[in-house]
Protein backbone atom coordinates (compact mmCIF):
# COMPACT_ATOMS: atom_id res chain seq x y z
CA UNK A 1 0.00 0.00 0.00
CA UNK A 2 1.45 3.40 -0.95
CA UNK A 3 0.39 6.87 0.01
CA UNK A 4 0.95 9.91 -2.19
CA UNK A 5 1.87 13.12 -0.44
CA UNK A 6 1.23 16.54 -1.94
CA UNK A 7 4.12 18.93 -1.33
CA UNK A 8 4.32 22.69 -1.76
CA UNK A 9 7.87 23.68 -2.70
CA UNK A 10 9.20 27.14 -1.86
CA UNK A 11 12.43 29.06 -1.25
CA UNK A 12 13.69 30.99 1.75
CA UNK A 13 16.89 32.04 -0.04
CA UNK A 14 18.18 31.91 -3.60
CA UNK A 15 19.44 28.31 -3.52
CA UNK A 16 17.73 26.01 -1.04
CA UNK A 17 14.26 24.56 -1.65
CA UNK A 18 11.96 23.63 1.20
CA UNK A 19 8.64 21.81 1.27
CA UNK A 20 5.50 21.60 3.37
CA UNK A 21 2.70 19.05 3.05
CA UNK A 22 -0.25 20.47 1.14
CA UNK A 23 -2.73 19.12 3.71
CA UNK A 24 -1.32 21.74 6.09
CA UNK A 25 -1.83 24.54 3.55
CA UNK A 26 -5.10 26.47 3.41
CA UNK A 27 -4.09 28.96 0.73
CA UNK A 28 -1.24 31.00 -0.75
CA UNK A 29 -1.64 34.77 -0.95
CA UNK A 30 0.56 37.66 -2.10
CA UNK A 31 2.22 39.80 0.56
CA UNK A 32 -0.32 42.15 2.07
CA UNK A 33 -0.56 44.99 4.55
CA UNK A 34 0.40 43.97 8.08
CA UNK A 35 -0.80 45.39 11.35
CA UNK A 36 1.25 45.53 14.53
CA UNK A 37 0.81 42.78 17.15
CA UNK A 38 2.11 44.25 20.42
CA UNK A 39 3.87 41.76 22.67
CA UNK A 40 4.27 39.13 19.94
CA UNK A 41 7.36 37.00 19.30
CA UNK A 42 10.19 38.80 17.42
CA UNK A 43 9.70 36.46 14.43
CA UNK A 44 6.06 37.55 14.07
CA UNK A 45 6.12 40.40 11.59
CA UNK A 46 2.56 41.45 12.35
CA UNK A 47 -0.96 40.35 11.52
CA UNK A 48 -2.92 40.27 8.27
CA UNK A 49 -6.68 40.36 7.93
CA UNK A 50 -7.74 37.68 5.46
CA UNK A 51 -11.34 36.62 4.85
CA UNK A 52 -12.42 38.25 8.08
CA UNK A 53 -9.75 36.55 10.20
CA UNK A 54 -6.73 38.12 11.89
CA UNK A 55 -3.75 35.88 11.16
CA UNK A 56 -0.21 36.28 12.55
CA UNK A 57 2.47 36.38 9.86
CA UNK A 58 5.88 34.82 10.54
CA UNK A 59 9.06 35.50 8.57
CA UNK A 60 9.99 31.85 8.03
CA UNK A 61 13.49 32.61 6.71
CA UNK A 62 14.39 34.57 9.82
CA UNK A 63 12.73 32.01 12.12
CA UNK A 64 14.94 29.16 10.86
CA UNK A 65 18.17 31.17 10.76
CA UNK A 66 18.33 32.68 7.27
CA UNK A 67 18.51 36.38 6.37
CA UNK A 68 15.27 38.16 7.30
CA UNK A 69 13.05 39.52 4.55
CA UNK A 70 13.70 43.24 4.04
CA UNK A 71 11.10 45.93 3.43
CA UNK A 72 12.34 46.18 -0.16
CA UNK A 73 11.76 42.45 -0.73
CA UNK A 74 8.41 42.24 1.00
CA UNK A 75 6.19 43.13 -1.97
CA UNK A 76 7.60 40.26 -4.08
CA UNK A 77 7.07 37.63 -1.36
CA UNK A 78 4.15 35.26 -0.74
CA UNK A 79 2.37 34.13 2.38
CA UNK A 80 1.53 30.46 2.98
CA UNK A 81 -1.53 30.21 5.24
CA UNK A 82 -1.28 26.99 7.25
CA UNK A 83 -3.57 25.08 9.59
CA UNK A 84 -1.27 23.00 11.76
CA UNK A 85 -1.51 21.76 15.34
CA UNK A 86 -4.73 23.72 15.91
CA UNK A 87 -3.09 27.00 14.89
CA UNK A 88 -3.76 29.08 11.78
CA UNK A 89 -0.72 31.19 10.89
CA UNK A 90 0.87 32.65 7.79
CA UNK A 91 4.49 32.03 6.78
CA UNK A 92 6.16 34.66 4.63
CA UNK A 93 8.48 33.04 2.03
CA UNK A 94 10.61 34.58 -0.69
CA UNK A 95 9.41 32.43 -3.59
CA UNK A 96 6.73 29.81 -4.31
CA UNK A 97 8.13 27.13 -6.61
CA UNK A 98 5.43 24.52 -7.34
CA UNK A 99 3.13 21.81 -5.99
CA UNK A 100 4.10 18.20 -6.66
CA UNK A 101 3.11 14.68 -5.66
CA UNK A 102 5.60 12.51 -3.80
CA UNK A 103 5.62 9.16 -2.03
CA UNK A 104 6.76 9.11 1.58
CA UNK A 105 9.11 6.32 0.54
CA UNK A 106 11.04 8.91 -1.47
CA UNK A 107 11.57 11.05 1.63
CA UNK A 108 14.41 10.13 3.99
CA UNK A 109 15.05 11.13 7.57
CA UNK A 110 17.64 13.93 7.87
CA UNK A 111 21.21 12.86 8.55
CA UNK A 112 22.14 12.69 12.26
CA UNK A 113 25.22 14.77 11.39
CA UNK A 114 22.93 17.78 11.02
CA UNK A 115 22.36 17.71 14.77
CA UNK A 116 19.10 18.24 16.66
CA UNK A 117 18.78 22.00 16.19
CA UNK A 118 17.28 21.85 12.71
CA UNK A 119 13.82 22.55 11.34
CA UNK A 120 13.76 19.55 9.02
CA UNK A 121 11.89 16.27 9.39
CA UNK A 122 12.92 14.78 6.04
CA UNK A 123 14.86 15.29 2.83
CA UNK A 124 14.25 14.26 -0.76
CA UNK A 125 16.18 14.62 -4.01
CA UNK A 126 14.66 16.62 -6.84
CA UNK A 127 16.48 17.39 -10.08
CA UNK A 128 19.80 16.60 -8.46
CA UNK A 129 19.26 18.86 -5.44
CA UNK A 130 18.04 18.20 -1.91
CA UNK A 131 14.68 19.51 -0.78
CA UNK A 132 14.13 19.85 2.97
CA UNK A 133 10.72 19.01 4.46
CA UNK A 134 10.01 21.74 7.00
CA UNK A 135 9.29 20.81 10.63
CA UNK A 136 6.39 23.23 11.06
CA UNK A 137 5.57 21.80 14.48
CA UNK A 138 8.98 22.71 15.83
CA UNK A 139 8.81 26.16 14.28
CA UNK A 140 5.44 26.84 15.89
CA UNK A 141 6.62 25.41 19.22
CA UNK A 142 9.54 27.87 19.27
CA UNK A 143 7.27 30.84 18.62
CA UNK A 144 4.25 29.67 20.62
CA UNK A 145 5.68 27.46 23.38
CA UNK A 146 3.34 25.16 25.26
CA UNK A 147 2.23 25.90 28.77
CA UNK A 148 4.58 24.04 31.12
CA UNK A 149 1.61 22.74 33.10
CA UNK A 150 0.21 19.72 31.29
CA UNK A 151 -3.55 19.44 31.75
CA UNK A 152 -4.53 15.81 32.28
CA UNK A 153 -7.89 14.13 32.91
CA UNK A 154 -8.78 13.07 36.42
CA UNK A 155 -8.26 9.33 36.20
CA UNK A 156 -9.46 6.98 38.91
CA UNK A 157 -6.92 4.82 40.70
CA UNK A 158 -8.23 1.79 38.78
CA UNK A 159 -7.84 3.59 35.42
CA UNK A 160 -4.28 4.64 36.24
CA UNK A 161 -3.49 1.07 37.20
CA UNK A 162 -4.82 -0.12 33.83
CA UNK A 163 -2.76 2.47 31.96
CA UNK A 164 0.42 1.68 33.85
CA UNK A 165 0.12 -2.04 33.20
CA UNK A 166 -0.16 -1.73 29.43
CA UNK A 167 2.45 -1.42 26.69
CA UNK A 168 2.29 1.86 24.76
CA UNK A 169 4.36 2.80 21.72
CA UNK A 170 4.73 6.37 20.46
CA UNK A 171 6.05 6.98 16.93
CA UNK A 172 6.73 10.47 15.55
CA UNK A 173 9.48 11.95 13.40
CA UNK A 174 9.20 15.38 15.08
CA UNK A 175 11.30 15.89 18.21
CA UNK A 176 8.80 18.49 19.45
CA UNK A 177 5.88 16.08 19.09
CA UNK A 178 7.82 13.28 20.82
CA UNK A 179 8.62 15.60 23.72
CA UNK A 180 4.97 16.70 24.01
CA UNK A 181 3.79 13.09 24.10
CA UNK A 182 6.50 12.11 26.57
CA UNK A 183 5.59 14.97 28.92
CA UNK A 184 1.93 13.92 29.02
CA UNK A 185 2.73 10.25 29.63
CA UNK A 186 5.46 11.04 32.18
CA UNK A 187 3.07 13.32 34.09
CA UNK A 188 0.70 10.37 34.51
CA UNK A 189 3.50 7.96 35.39
CA UNK A 190 2.81 5.77 32.37
CA UNK A 191 5.48 3.55 30.83
CA UNK A 192 5.97 3.83 27.06
CA UNK A 193 8.43 3.23 24.24
CA UNK A 194 9.39 5.70 21.49
CA UNK A 195 10.18 5.25 17.79
CA UNK A 196 11.28 7.97 15.38
CA UNK A 197 9.87 6.40 12.22
CA UNK A 198 7.34 3.87 10.96
CA UNK A 199 9.73 1.05 10.10
CA UNK A 200 11.35 1.23 13.54
CA UNK A 201 7.88 1.13 15.10
CA UNK A 202 6.95 -2.09 13.26
CA UNK A 203 10.26 -3.68 14.30
CA UNK A 204 9.65 -2.65 17.91
CA UNK A 205 6.17 -4.17 17.82
CA UNK A 206 7.47 -7.50 16.57
CA UNK A 207 10.19 -7.52 19.24
CA UNK A 208 7.56 -6.76 21.88
CA UNK A 209 5.52 -9.79 20.76
CA UNK A 210 8.60 -12.01 20.92
CA UNK A 211 9.35 -10.78 24.46
CA UNK A 212 5.83 -11.65 25.60
CA UNK A 213 4.76 -8.03 26.09
CA UNK A 214 2.94 -7.01 22.88
CA UNK A 215 2.09 -3.36 22.28
CA UNK A 216 -1.45 -2.59 23.46
CA UNK A 217 -1.75 0.99 22.16
CA UNK A 218 0.10 2.56 19.23
CA UNK A 219 0.14 6.38 19.00
CA UNK A 220 1.48 7.31 15.56
CA UNK A 221 2.05 10.47 13.58
CA UNK A 222 0.74 10.44 10.00
CA UNK A 223 3.31 12.46 8.03
CA UNK A 224 6.63 10.61 8.38
CA UNK A 225 9.50 9.82 5.99
CA UNK A 226 9.72 6.21 4.79
CA UNK A 227 6.50 4.65 6.10
CA UNK A 228 3.78 7.15 6.92
CA UNK A 229 1.19 6.61 9.65
CA UNK A 230 -1.41 5.24 7.24
CA UNK A 231 1.01 2.59 6.02
CA UNK A 232 2.01 1.72 9.59
CA UNK A 233 -1.66 1.28 10.53
CA UNK A 234 -2.27 -0.87 7.43
CA UNK A 235 0.74 -3.07 8.19
CA UNK A 236 -0.33 -3.51 11.82
CA UNK A 237 -3.88 -4.50 10.86
CA UNK A 238 -2.54 -6.89 8.21
CA UNK A 239 -0.12 -8.70 10.55
CA UNK A 240 -1.88 -11.30 12.73
CA UNK A 241 0.36 -11.21 15.81
CA UNK A 242 0.06 -7.40 16.21
CA UNK A 243 -3.33 -6.73 14.58
CA UNK A 244 -5.16 -6.41 17.93
CA UNK A 245 -3.23 -3.24 18.81
CA UNK A 246 -5.38 -0.15 19.34
CA UNK A 247 -4.20 2.46 16.83
CA UNK A 248 -4.40 6.21 17.45
CA UNK A 249 -3.19 8.37 14.57
CA UNK A 250 -2.04 11.63 16.14
CA UNK A 251 -1.44 14.34 13.60
CA UNK A 252 -0.83 18.06 13.18
CA UNK A 253 -3.24 17.90 10.22
CA UNK A 254 -6.69 19.34 10.82
CA UNK A 255 -8.13 18.02 7.58
CA UNK A 256 -11.31 15.93 7.61
CA UNK A 257 -9.73 14.03 4.71
CA UNK A 258 -6.96 12.69 6.95
CA UNK A 259 -9.49 11.52 9.56
CA UNK A 260 -11.60 9.70 6.98
CA UNK A 261 -8.54 8.01 5.48
CA UNK A 262 -7.37 6.97 8.95
CA UNK A 263 -10.65 5.16 9.55
CA UNK A 264 -10.54 3.50 6.13
CA UNK A 265 -7.06 2.18 6.76
CA UNK A 266 -7.97 0.56 10.09
CA UNK A 267 -7.01 3.11 12.73
CA UNK A 268 -9.30 3.24 15.76
CA UNK A 269 -9.04 7.01 16.23
CA UNK A 270 -7.50 10.10 14.63
CA UNK A 271 -6.68 13.10 16.82
CA UNK A 272 -5.30 16.54 16.05
CA UNK A 273 -2.17 17.54 17.98
CA UNK A 274 -1.82 18.58 20.69
CA UNK A 275 -4.33 18.22 23.49
CA UNK A 276 -2.84 16.17 26.33
CA UNK A 277 -6.19 15.48 28.00
CA UNK A 278 -7.81 14.35 24.73
CA UNK A 279 -4.87 12.09 23.95
CA UNK A 280 -4.82 10.48 27.40
CA UNK A 281 -8.55 9.77 27.22
CA UNK A 282 -8.00 8.12 23.83
CA UNK A 283 -5.20 5.96 25.23
CA UNK A 284 -7.48 4.90 28.09
CA UNK A 285 -10.17 3.95 25.53
CA UNK A 286 -7.53 1.93 23.74
CA UNK A 287 -6.54 0.10 26.89
CA UNK A 288 -10.17 -0.74 27.64
CA UNK A 289 -11.26 -1.37 24.06
CA UNK A 290 -8.68 -4.00 23.15
CA UNK A 291 -8.59 -6.00 26.38
CA UNK A 292 -10.81 -8.80 25.11
CA UNK A 293 -9.39 -9.04 21.59
CA UNK A 294 -7.27 -12.10 20.96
Amino acid sequence: MGQSQGLLLFKLNLQQKFAIGTLKVQEIVPSTRLYSLPGSHPMVMGAATLRGRTIPIIDMASAVGYRPVTKEEYDSCNIIITDCSRQIVGFLVRHIDKIMECSWKDISAPSPTLGCNIYTTGVMELEGKLVQLMDVERLLADIYPDDANVELPQFTAAELEELRNKEILVVDDSMVARNQLASALDAAGIHYQVSKNGQDALTTMQSAVESGKPIDVLVSDIEMPGLDGYEVAFEVRSTPNVSATYIILHTSLSSAISTERAQQIGADEALTKFDASELMQAILRGVKGRENIT
